[in-house]
């Protein structure tokens, strides 16, 4: 059962095969961000080496030509080792992305990784001028604080609902909650940003809400979404002028990706039930 859904949800085993995925979708005017399987490493050198592999990616999709980025876990490249390490990863990735005009989003992980993660993005996006957008999420009641933060950065911010089971401390647990903050947090980010603001839900009532925003604002947005979730209403969007990401998984690590994301949340389980489904 495990491969044909994985599939859906994953592009290969392979960067060529991954770029072959992209290529399929800039037919229909829908860009990619790729983003290789792997995470909460505790050893330095797994860390460096998909640094690495995301270095070599940055150059093929220069050489490709195709209208694609990338989007990194900290944990990937080091964070679980040190916060040293994985800024010095980070880096050297944002680095050859800005060399080859290759856009680097960085991922958001469970609350205990937001500082580090926001420090490490504020100060890279204002050296490079940009080229570098972040993850926030709108389950941590800190976002609205953080949204303002960020909002004079050159960069781009993505934000989503949240997948992560967080301590009610630190975050809206009720669904309805949730969505009343992330709309809260949009309409926050097209008054407020300049850079343009990305939308990452596959909630059409949330995309919704984004086009009005949009309207009385005028602040240019985006929408990403995951590979395999809603891929019709993807194209239709795209096909409707709305740019258009769509958040691309590859790698050899695929059934380890499914089995941590069913077991974070079991609303995880559910979700990817529904979109086999669908």
């Amino acid at each position: 059962m495990i491969p044909p859904i994985a599939n859906n949800f994953v592009a290969g085993e392979t960067a060529p095969g991954a770029l072959d995925h992209v290529a399929s979708l800039n037919d229909d005017d829908v860009k990619g961000i790729l983003n290789l399987l792997g995470e909460h490493y505790d050893e330095r050198q797994p860390a460096d080496e998909d640094a690495d592999q995301y270095i070599e990616l940055i150059e093929e999709i220069d050489k490709s030509g195709l209208d694609c980025c990338i989007s990194v876990k900290p944990s990937q490249i080091g964070l679980d080792v040190g916060d040293d390490v994985f800024v010095e990863n980070l880096e050297r990735i944002v680095a050859v992305g800005d060399n080859h005009d290759v856009f680097v989003w960085v991922d958001m992980e469970d609350y205990t990784t937001t500082d580090v993660t926001l420090d490490a993005y504020e100060r890279l996006v204002t050296e490079h001028e940009g080229g570098v957008g972040v993850c926030t999420q709108a389950n941590l009641k800190r976002t609205p604080e953080d949204l303002e933060r960020l909002a004079p950065l050159p960069g781009k911010v993505r934000l989503v609902k949240g997948a992560y089971s967080e301590p009610k401390e630190v975050s809206y647990k009720k669904k309805e909650r949730v969505n009343e903050a992330y709309r809260d947090c949009l309409e926050l980010m097209f008054e407020e940003f300049e850079g343009g603001v990305a939308v990452g839900s596959h909630d059409p009532a949330m995309i919704d809400h984004a086009k009005e925003l949009h309207d009385e604002y005028g602040t240019d947005y985006e929408v990403q979404m995951l590979m395999g979730v809603r891929d019709d209403e993807q194209r239709d969007l795209a096909a409707e002028g709305v740019p258009m990401w769509q958040y691309i998984p590859y790698g050899d690590k695929w059934f380890s990706y499914f089995y941590r994301r069913v077991r974070e949340r079991k609303e995880n389980a559910l979700f990817a039930v529904r979109a086999v489904l669908s």
